[in-house]
This record gives structure tokens, C-alpha cells and sequence, in this order.
């Protein structure tokens, strides 16, 4: 088995809070803004006023797209070009993988294997290999691995527990969601490189 760096598995977490703001912001930039309401000059109708303007007792109105009116127009509301998106600074982002690595590895969810070895594409070989890695395959299991190639998607996509994942692809919302993380020897050399600043990702 592969020996885990420290600086990257090792690390003592005291404060949560880094991890916390890295896992929101996953969350945010994930979602899309779709929604949508009226405003008062895009409500269909309302050109006639609804009254005269005095002696009636009521107040005055002067169209029925008024926002306070039912089935009028919505003051304020979604626009549909809402932008969600939280910025987090490369170095941040990385000490938060670090962070959540860290956690995982303590409560000894890290696993590691020397290759992750698919030569037919076939289910089979794939829980053979995550077997070898002693991985609950009744588990949520994130695998890290150096490269996604064709045979590993078409033996992994059967299994649906298991996200196949490149290094410098890893998250905190993944990372944090899996209950088990499978990581070859190949991977953890390539993490090493980008989370310790090694080489540029």
C-alpha cells in the first residue's frame, strides 16, 4: 500500500470553517437560475383602469398589473440572469481539499491501491479491483484515479456508488459525500503535485 503524505492527509483540522466555505461555494456555482417571474409591464391585460379615479370610496388604481393585485405583476422578483457564483482563491481551494483529505483519512475512509487495472471494460474487473482495495461496495466510494479512460467509465458506469474522479478534478463536496475514497498510487503522486504547489493545475 502507498504511503499517504502528511501535508495532504495528515493535517489537523481544528477549524471547519474554510472547508464549510469551499463546500458552499461547490454548491452555488453548481446552480443554474432558471426561475423567472412577471414584472408589472409584462403582465398581460391592464390597460383599462379599473375605476374612475374619485368618488367611488376606493382607492385609486390605474391598472390591475399593479404588484399588490392579484394576479398582477411581482415587484423584485427572479429575473432569470441571477448569478449564484462564489469566488474562492486557488490556494484556498486547495487547503480545503487538504482539509477534508485530512478529515477523511482520520476517520480512516482513505483507501489506496497500487493500480486500478480494467483491460475488458467489464463490471467484473472493476469490483475486483475496488475488492482488492477492501472497499464496502455497498458504500459510496469516490475513485481517484490518474486518468478516466473508456474502459474504466464502461466497467465503473454499472456501479451506481461509485464516481470515478481525476486528481486535480477532486472537491469538497465529493470528497466529504463519500463514504470511502479509492486512491491508486499513480493518483496520489499527481495530488501530491498539484495540492503542494508543485506544478501549475
Amino acid at each position: 500500500m502507498a504511503e499517504l503524505n502528511n501535508d495532504i492527509f495528515g493535517l489537523s483540522v481544528e477549524n471547519h470553517e474554510l472547508i464549510k466555505t469551499a463546500y458552499d461555494a461547490y454548491l452555488a456555482n453548481s446552480r443554474s437560475s432558471h426561475a423567472k417571474t412577471l414584472k408589472r409591464g409584462e403582465v398581460r391585460g391592464g390597460g383599462k383602469k379599473p375605476w374612475k379615479q374619485k368618488g367611488t370610496g376606493r382607492a385609486r388604481f390605474g391598472s390591475t398589473r399593479n404588484p399588490i393585485w392579484r394576479h398582477g405583476g411581482v415587484a423584485f422578483g427572479r429575473t432569470g440572469e441571477e448569478n449564484f457564483t462564489k469566488k474562492l482563491s486557488k490556494t484556498s481551494k486547495r487547503v480545503a481539499i487538504r482539509q477534508a483529505l485530512s478529515l477523511q483519512n482520520a476517520a480512516k475512509q482513505v483507501l489506496t491501491i497500487k493500480d486500478f487495472k480494467i483491460t475488458d471494460g467489464r463490471t467484473k474487473e472493476a469490483v475486483k479491483n475496488l475488492e482488492a482495495a477492501k472497499a464496502n461496495l455497498d458504500s459510496k466510494i469516490l475513485l481517484v484515479l490518474p486518468e478516466k479512460d473508456e474502459l474504466t467509465l464502461r466497467a465503473t458506469n454499472n456501479l451506481n456508488n461509485v464516481k470515478v474522479v481525476r486528481p486535480t478534478y477532486l472537491n469538497v463536496f465529493d470528497i466529504l459525500n463519500a463514504d470511502q475514497i479509492v486512491i491508486s498510487e499513480k493518483a496520489i503522486k499527481e495530488l501530491e503535485s498539484w495540492l503542494l504547489g508543485k506544478e501549475e493545475a
